[in-house]
């Protein structure tokens, strides 16, 4: 059978199991649709976050980031990793232990402010929006390439399955949808990685296979004038800066965070963080050998081969404007060299109808599509190319359900019925909840068509806001007495604020026009989330220090959830 067959197939199998598992988990109340009723098992809850973290940014597109950008992309390796530590040892279990339903709970209750409420609840909806719109581009670019829609049809379709089992069956049905989820988008990253690895190096282990290729990759890459793959471009500072943003803003992803108040224990929060580790890891040791795989036989497809010619591969990419090539020297061959295939138009995408006139390169290659390119690429059976084309859907729609219930806490249960309607019986705040996740799904959908950058980049800049507000918001409630609803007000301004301002006059998309030589120590916009967050704990900590302290009775709050080892009362959790 061909791709497109197989795909409908595979596709058709794995959104009935996911509608399946909606209809099968209906929920009737607020605390099954937000929370899942605080009763999935740390084991199960480790792999539903594991498929709500690997979202389409860790799919599809962090392996052309590492592969397009060799050592400097192991960033996101590092940063995303570490987070889940900092989650385990600093936020998840005290949350868990506060016992209430989404981070704006715990917020608006701990600093006594409905005001820093209804902010913590705007944040996580602004962040929240940011990350799903690189999850909708990227079911988007796999319907595009796969059952030969346009990415606006393929974006519309997946916001209609999203918000179906969403709204039906909330948390509850989301956690089991996305523990199906992670089966299907680790078998289809790791199996064709298996296969790749022992057609190049004769190991199907992917983590040693790619020990082989390394060396190969680097002379290939300076062959062409490119720099080594494994050399540093980007500064220790950059670096490090990226690194820590990404890392403490996973730990402040409010749709991360929510996923730990659904286990039936203190306890079980850690072990579920712990368990989803491993999970994670699974996937992410093998993205960079699936990246230097990739890009070998990427450039050994195409560099200086006739385009007429081409492989069928290409051709079929080629439809979506995804891989473009421009014949600047009339020869009718392919080059893959140092630069812009294409003059950039006002908000930083790509003229097609204007080769970029200052370099010799010829092809224009989308990040995005390298994971779901490579099977082709590779020559792997028409089953494991569609199987790669599922996994990627699954991804994204694992955690634009995460996002859309997020959302819709912070709409629905934090600003409606915290703030406006305190009196709202349980079927209206369950109706708010379920007309919250549609709106939120048509949003979503606009964004992952109209999205400001790759999916990657779209979602790195979640990171930054998520960094620069929630992580010290979080930390200082937990751990500071003295913190009050001052302090935390001031530093999440001030942070919040300085981050988005600077994301926006740096990203050309967004209608920045800051030139890279203004760049506050060099640091790019994915990184300056840590500068945001420094500039939270400093105001934060000073301001608090020059208001009134919080209440004897926040105070004793605060220093029983530091010690979880079992639940507050309901009269000590107000």
């Amino acid at each position: 059978m061909s791709v497109q067959v197989w795909t409908y197939i595979l596709v058709a199998i794995t959104f009935s199991l996911y509608i399946g598992i909606a209809l099968a988990t209906r929920v009737r109340d607020t605390r099954s649709f937000y929370i899942a009723g605080q009763g999935i098992p740390p084991l199960w809850n480790g792999m539903a976050i594991a498929a709500d973290w690997m979202s389409a940014a860790s799919f599809l597109s962090i392996t052309g980031i590492i592969a397009f950008s060799g050592y400097d992309g192991s960033v996101y390796l590092m940063g995303w990793t570490g987070g889940y530590v900092l989650l385990a040892l600093l936020i998840a279990p005290f949350l868990r232990r506060f016992g209430k339903f989404t981070v704006p709970d715990f917020v608006g209750d701990r600093y006594g402010s409905q005001a820093l409420r209804a902010l913590a609840a705007l944040t996580a909806i602004l962040i929240s929006f940011v990350y799903v719109a690189g999850q909708m581009r990227g079911v988007g670019v796999v319907f595009s390439r796969f059952l030969n829609t346009d990415i606006t049809t393929g974006v519309i379709i997946g916001v209609f399955l999203v918000f179906l089992y969403a709204s039906l069956s909330g948390m509850k049905g989301i956690t089991w949808t996305q523990v199906s989820q992670y089966i299907v988008l680790i078998l289809a990253f790791i199996i064709p990685a298996a296969a790749i690895s022992l057609q190049l190096s004769g190991n199907p282990i992917p983590q040693l296979g790619f020990l082989n290729i390394v060396g190969d990759l680097d002379s290939l890459q300076r062959d062409l004038g490119f720099a080594a793959y494994t050399a540093q471009n980007k500064t220790n500072t950059d670096i490090f800066a990226i690194t820590m943003a990404l890392m403490v803003g996973t730990a402040g992803l409010p749709h991360v965070i929510t996923r730990f108040y659904t286990t039936p224990t203190v306890q079980g929060a850690r072990t579920s963080a712990i368990w989803a580790i491993v999970f994670i890891a699974i996937l992410y040791t093998t993205v960079p050998a699936l990246a230097i795989f990739a890009k070998t036989n990427l450039i050994n497809s195409l560099e200086n081969k006739p385009y007429a010619s081409a492989p069928a591969w290409f051709k079929n990419w080629e439809k979506t404007k995804l891989v473009v090539f421009t014949d600047k020297n009339g020869d009718g061959l392919m080059q893959y060299k140092p630069g812009a295939a294409f003059l950039k138009t006002p908000t930083g995408g790509n003229d097609f109808a204007k080769p970029d006139p200052a370099n010799a390169n010829e092809l224009y290659i989308d990040n995005d599509i390298l994971v779901l390119a490579t099977p082709e690429v590779a020559n792997l059976s028409p089953f494991l190319i569609a199987l790669v084309a599922a996994g990627g859907l699954a991804a994204a729609l694992s955690t634009a359900s995460g996002l859309l219930i997020t959302v819709s806490g912070a709409v629905a249960h934090d600003i409606y019925y915290k703030l406006i309607n305190p009196n709202a019986s349980e079927g209206a705040r369950l109706l708010a909840g379920r007309i919250t996740v549609g709106v939120a799904a048509i949003a979503a959908g606009y964004f992952g068509i109209n999205p400001p950058g790759f999916v990657a980049q779209v979602v790195a800049l979640a990171f930054g806001l998520a960094a620069a507000s929630f992580f010290p918001l979080l930390v200082l409630g937990i751990f500071d007495k003295r913190m009050n609803w001052q302090g935390a007000m001031s530093g999440l301004l001030l942070g919040l604020g300085f981050t988005l301002i600077y994301i926006i006059n740096f990203t050309p998309s967004l209608g920045g026009r800051g030139a890279p030589a203004d760049l506050f120590l060099g640091i790019s916009t994915t990184g300056i989330g840590t500068v945001g967050m420094v500039i939270n704990f400093v105001v934060a900590f000073a301001v608090s220090r020059l208001t009134p302290a919080p209440s004897q009775h926040v105070q004793d709050l605060v220093e029983s959830v530091r010690y979880p080892s079992g639940t507050l009362t309901e009269a000590q959790s107000h």
